[in-house]
């Protein structure tokens, strides 16, 4: 049986979309089915229900897939560069945009100067999750802890504090008044905030949404208004005078951020990103 039609047959497995199996494998979506249908015939048995949105493993699949799974994974993170001289395999981290531009790259610039090589995709956590399990990504930084059963695994990487904040001149007492600058329409951030300090539902329309929180963090600088912000992301800004925190409560909202892995051994360039991750995060 041809190893190639398994690692097709793993990669659709684990995206649960010919689609995405097709991008990771840098192949035409008629191929991917193609070669899933030629397994199926080798197998006797249908290995997908195709739905009108991905692919649902059956009994048939899931059982072949826990026994190729770790033996595939093995010969794929074999360490070859050593025998060919070829450069060690980059490592692809996902995570969000704020968080990487600020803690994670920064962190990671020794060892990217020390010769290994990285590739970032940036995105929502949901996104990025799909790509590790289904094999494009070796790594993410994610704002949410894996669903049980997506063959992952995540170790707590930080946990960031949320802090209200606007510019000097906007205060506590002008806080039902004053403009909200948001990530998003729905005001996720800011909602949640609400729920936890005050006890109530914002209710609220933003004044200002952008889908970036640097852009968030200079609308806010500048005067537009008042946010929540993770404070990492506008440490300088509140010790420079720039920016004012509106509340200082005694117990402030916080996220965990996870590291997030395949189940299963890591290449030796993704466990070095991993472990110097980790170590970094603990004082962030």
């Amino acid at each position: 049986m041809s190893l190639d039609l398994l690692r097709t047959f793993l990669a659709v497995h684990r995206s649960g979309s010919v689609t995405r199996a097709a991008e990771h494998l840098g192949l035409s979506q008629p191929a991917v089915t193609a070669q899933i249908r030629a397994l199926e015939r080798t197998l006797g048995r249908p290995l997908f229900e195709r739905l009108p949105r991905g692919m649902a493993p059956t009994p048939a699949a899931e059982e072949l897939a826990g026994r190729v799974a770790a033996p595939l994974d093995a010969l794929d993170e074999l360490d070859l560069d050593d025998a060919t001289g070829a450069p060690e395999r980059a490592v692809h981290l996902g995570g969000p945009a704020e968080l990487m531009s600020v803690l994670a790259l920064p962190a990671l610039a020794p060892v990217v100067a020390g010769g290994l090589r990285l590739r970032v995709t940036l995105g929502l956590a949901d996104d990025l999750l799909t790509a590790l399990t289904g094999g494009t990504l070796d790594l993410v930084v994610s704002t949410v802890r894996p669903r049980r059963g997506a063959a992952l695994t995540a170790e707590a990487l930080c946990d960031e504090e949320f802090v209200l904040v606007g510019a000097p001149g906007w205060g506590l007492d002008r806080l039902e008044t004053a403009p909200l600058v948001a990530y998003a329409e729905n005001l996720p951030i800011l909602r949640r905030y609400w729920r936890v300090v005050f006890g109530t539902r914002l209710t609220r329309v933003p004044a200002l949404v952008v889908p970036d929180l640097r852009g968030v963090l200079a609308a806010v600088v500048a005067g537009a208004g008042v946010t929540v912000l993770p404070r990492y992301l506008c440490t300088a800004e509140l010790t420079g005078g720039l920016l004012v925190p509106l509340l200082e409560p005694e117990l402030p909202p916080i996220n965990t951020l996870f590291l997030v892995s395949r189940a299963g051994r890591l290449h030796p360039a993704a466990v070095t990103v991993r472990d110097h991750l980790l170590r970094r995060g603990r004082s962030w």
